[in-house]
């Protein structure tokens, strides 16, 4: 598993600081990867809603510089909520952000900020909207990117079962380029009487592109990933028994000591991982 950060921790120090200076002191506290995220990248990003578009020359020169990393590009994306064109240039312009950040493995992470009218329990409850996934994924699939979601408003199973319905849609090999952010944190902080370990510990492992690690503490976030309301090292087990090898994003919040809570994190995996 690789742990790393995420470019919307640093909210305080990009006022002040270049993400580059950034990226390189959460690689000095042990960071494998970065996630960086839509509105979190300072002057590598401009304009907003269907008018953002990543600076692509400074991404280059951001990736060129840290040749040990690996990065993906986050963004938020309605994705279930409206239609998309997947010829249009605002997804085209993250496909293409996405393929000069990830390297080899080009991976855009999407988030639909959107709530909707009930939890999806079956094919027919998921929005005529969110089946337009089919095209986005398969455009994402013929460029070589892989494409995850992330939706708060919606558990880690019904997530799963919205991937399950576009991949029916689709051929094997465009399938498996489209999965999920499990964030099980969001998910106990938004339903509480659920089990988001357990949601997790059903997905397929193809299903897991990027996992994120945060906590809360009486429904409050905490600073480091720790003890509190979401068993994390439980959530850390099920993640090495299942085999996941990916990236293991700590999306802490914002904080003036954001580099050492990156750092007290990573050490609380570490210290709980069945590897030790």
């Amino acid at each position: 598993m690789i742990f790393g950060a995420i470019s919307n921790s640093w909210r305080q120090q990009l006022a002040n600081q270049d993400l580059a200076d950034l990226v390189k002191q959460a690689q000095e506290q042990g960071s494998g990867h970065v996630e960086l995220r839509q509105t979190c990248l300072g002057a590598y990003e401009q304009g907003e809603g269907n008018d953002w578009r990543p600076v692509l020359s400074k991404m280059q020169t951001l990736v060129d510089g840290f040749p040990q990393l690996t990065f993906d590009l986050a963004m938020a994306m309605p994705c279930l909520s409206q239609q998309i064109d997947p010829k249009g240039a605002y997804f085209q312009s993250a496909l293409e952000g996405a393929k000069l950040v990830g390297g080899s493995s080009p991976h855009l992470r999407t988030v639909d900020p959107s709530s909707f009218d009930q939890i999806w329990e079956k094919p027919a409850d998921i929005p005529e909207t969110a089946l337009g996934l089919v095209e986005l994924t398969r455009e994402a699939a013929s460029q070589g990117v892989i494409l995850s979601m992330e939706n708060s408003a919606q558990p880690i199973g019904s997530m799963a079962l919205l991937v399950n319905e576009i991949r029916s849609r689709l051929s094997e090999a465009e399938g498996k380029f489209l999965g999920l952010c499990p964030d099980p944190t969001n998910q106990l902080r938004r339903f509480p009487d659920t089990d988001p370990i357990a949601e997790l510990d059903a997905l397929p492992l193809d299903m897991i592109k990027i996992v994120h690690f945060k906590q809360a503490r009486d429904g409050k976030p905490h600073p480091t990933v720790d003890t509190g309301d979401l068993d994390c090292i439980s959530m850390l087990h099920v993640l090495e028994n299942k085999g996941y090898q990916g990236q293991a994003i700590m999306e802490i919040p914002s904080h003036e000591d954001v580099f050492d809570n990156l750092s007290a994190s990573f050490a609380y995996l570490e210290a709980g991982s069945q590897g030790n």
